[in-house]
Parts: structure tokens; C-alpha cells; sequence
């Protein structure tokens, strides 16, 4: 086959604070032809999420950071144009890890098929994908719902929080959210079926929370950390568990806080209430991945869970639709749409 023009997104420099469009450059190259242990893969999707800031970090962390100059790493639903696999074929639609480009060749590893006849190809990057699994995943696995118990979520309206809210209310418990724009509270409410939601920008947050939560918190799911930490922590009921899924307050601090040292105060909370607070990562649970995509595709088919998407169009757009993570901008699941699938 002739040789096809990759247009990808590189890190050209490590952001100090807010990512800025500044910190990434398009660049074009000829991409070689699939060798016999490989397939070509074709952009139609491309992922973004806050976890992504720490890859342009030197940040020790549980992956290794982007190196500048690189192609930006990514999520994505692809579609197979070449084939040397006995696995794959053309036409086939796929998703895994091939960063921010047009067209990637893979050798196969981590990338799996998805079944348009299931639902849109797009949720294989959301509510049946990464962060789909990490909601599932960290509440099940670390918060352990228990009928009756009340469940506060931040970030309720973003991709894991409003899936991490909507499996907390099938588990019977009472549900929380904590969001920013009245629209996203509006939204976890009467489309989601949230108990309540308050925004973390009220003055008087930790009264809301307090009159939102006359017998306590039993599991916080933890997306942002900050001020919405500290209104919690007070609240949190003996044995109470936190996962730690995102700190989304704290990526792009360039020094830490101001104010006393809240550290003592951390501990010696979870040490008197005898609570349990890990962070997790979805990949920590691969094993479960099978019972996930049984149970969750059918809540999603059932519409017992319900998902939204915020769209940009064009590979060209990714840089600037990123930032709207940090700004809290996005509304649902951000996703880059690249290209459609070719007709068969």
C-alpha cells in the first residue's frame, strides 16, 4: 500500500501549571506500511482526560511521564485499515492507547475490538471504557455500597462521577454530587436521579453538605481534593471509605498550599474513625474487566445508567479542548471526534 500522511500532536515543552495550546506542536509524517507482525490503525475517536497532565509531568507516578517531543499519549477508537494479524481484520473498530494522531501501527497489545451493535462506538473511551470501569471499579472494589449508606461524589457531572453516582443509587445507597455550574447539578439530579447536588463554588459549602448530609458520609469518591476535601472530611462517618480516583484541584499547583499544615489533622481523622482511604487506578482491577462490560453493558442498554458527551471537532482542536478539563468547561465525557469509519 502507498505511503499514508500521519498527522500527529506532540509535547514540545512540560507545562508549568495550566496546559496551554503553547505546549504542544502538530507535526507530519510518512507512516510506513504495516510489517508482517503489525495492522494500521485509523483515528475516529480520541480520548481526553485530567490524567493525562501527569504524563507531561516528571511527577513520579504510576506511568512514565510523555517524553517531550513525543507524540501525546491518548486513548482512542480506531478502525483497522491493514492487516497482518490473525486477530484483526480491515474494517474492524478498536480501542486502546495510540495516542494523539491520525493513524498509529500496533502490533496488537492492549488493543481490543469494540461492537458498534452494542451502543455508539464513541462510549468505548467512556461509559464502557476507561472511565467506566474506573467508576465501577473504585466504588465497588474500595467503597463497598452498602443499601441505606450515603455516597458523595465530586466532580458528579464528569465522566467517572456521574457514573460513580448512578451505580451507588442502584446499590440502594443515598447520593451526593458536588459540581460547579448549576446546570451540571441540575443535570445529576433530574436526569441521573442524584438525591441532591451542590456546587462547590457556594460560599457556604460545608453548611450545604452538612444540611445535604444529616446522618454523615459513609463513601466519598475523591475526583478533586481542595476546598471540597476539607468540607468533607468533618462529615465522614466511622469506617467511612474514600477511593482516591483524582485530584483534579491539585494537577496544575506549581508549589503547595498555603495555610496551616492539614496533614495531622489528615491522619489523625482516619486514625479515630477507623477509615479506609486508597487511590486506585482502573488497570489495578484488569481482572474484573469481564464481569464490567456484562454488567455495565446491560445498565447502559437498560438505560438504568445514562451518559453524556461534550464533542470537539478535528485532531486539531485536541490542545485547546483539553484545557477545558482545568477550567471545568467540559460537560460530560471530552472527546476528540477525527474521523468517521469508512462504508463496507
Amino acid at each position: 500500500m502507498a505511503t499514508v500522511k500521519n498527522r500527529r500532536i506532540l509535547l514540545t515543552r512540560r507545562p508549568i501549571g495550566e496546559p496551554s495550546e503553547a505546549d504542544f506542536a502538530f507535526s507530519e509524517v510518512e507512516l510506513q506500511e504495516p510489517q508482517p507482525s503489525q495492522m494500521l490503525l485509523r483515528t475516529l475517536w480520541l480520548s481526553l482526560d485530567p490524567y493525562m497532565r501527569g504524563r507531561m509531568s516528571l511527577r513520579k507516578s504510576y506511568a512514565p511521564p510523555v517524553e517531550v517531543g513525543d507524540v501525546m499519549v491518548g486513548g482512542t477508537v480506531s478502525e483497522v485499515v491493514a492487516s497482518n494479524l490473525d486477530k484483526f481484520a480491515p474494517g474492524d473498530i478498536v480501542e486502546g492507547r495510540t495516542d494523539w494522531q491520525e493513524y498509529a501501527l500496533s502490533d496488537g497489545t492492549g488493543i481490543r475490538k469494540v461492537d458498534p451493535s452494542l451502543a455508539p462506538i464513541s462510549t468505548a473511551l467512556g461509559v464502557l471504557g476507561m472511565p467506566g470501569m474506573t467508576a465501577y471499579f473504585g466504588l465497588l472494589n474500595v467503597g463497598q455500597p452498602k443499601p441505606g449508606e450515603t455516597v458523595v461524589v465530586s466532580a458528579a457531572a464528569g465522566a467517572v462521577g456521574a457514573i460513580v453516582g448512578q451505580i451507588a443509587k442502584i446499590k440502594g445507597c443515598r447520593v451526593i454530587g458536588i459540581a460547579g455550574a448549576p446546570e451540571k447539578c441540575e443535570y445529576t439530579v433530574k436526569e441521573l436521579g442524584f438525591d441532591a447536588c451542590i456546587s462547590h463554588r457556594e460560599p457556604d459549602l460545608s453548611r450545604q453538605l452538612e444540611q445535604a448530609c444529616p446522618q454523615g458520609i459513609d463513601i466519598y469518591f475523591e475526583n478533586v481534593g481542595g476546598k471540597v476535601f476539607e468540607a468533607i472530611l468533618p462529615l465522614l462517618n466511622d469506617f467511612a471509605r474514600v477511593p482516591v480516583c483524582g485530584l483534579i484541584a491539585h494537577y496544575n499547583d506549581t508549589e503547595l498550599p498555603p495555610g496551616p499544615n492539614q496533614v495531622p489533622l489528615f491522619l489523625r481523622t482516619i486514625l479515630s474513625r477507623r477509615m479506609t482511604v486508597r487511590g486506585f487506578v482502573s488497570s489495578d482491577f484488569a481482572d474484573q474487566r469481564p464481569a464490567f462490560f456484562n454488567e455495565m453493558g446491560s445498565w447502559v442498554r437498560d438505560q438504568e445508567i445514562k451518559y453524556r458527551e461534550d464533542i470537539a471537532e478535528g485532531l486539531e482542536n485536541a490542545p485547546r479542548a483539553f484545557q477545558k478539563l482545568f477550567r471545568g468547561e467540559n460537560f460530560g465525557k471530552l472527546l476528540v471526534h477525527v474521523a468517521e469509519p469508512s462504508a463496507h
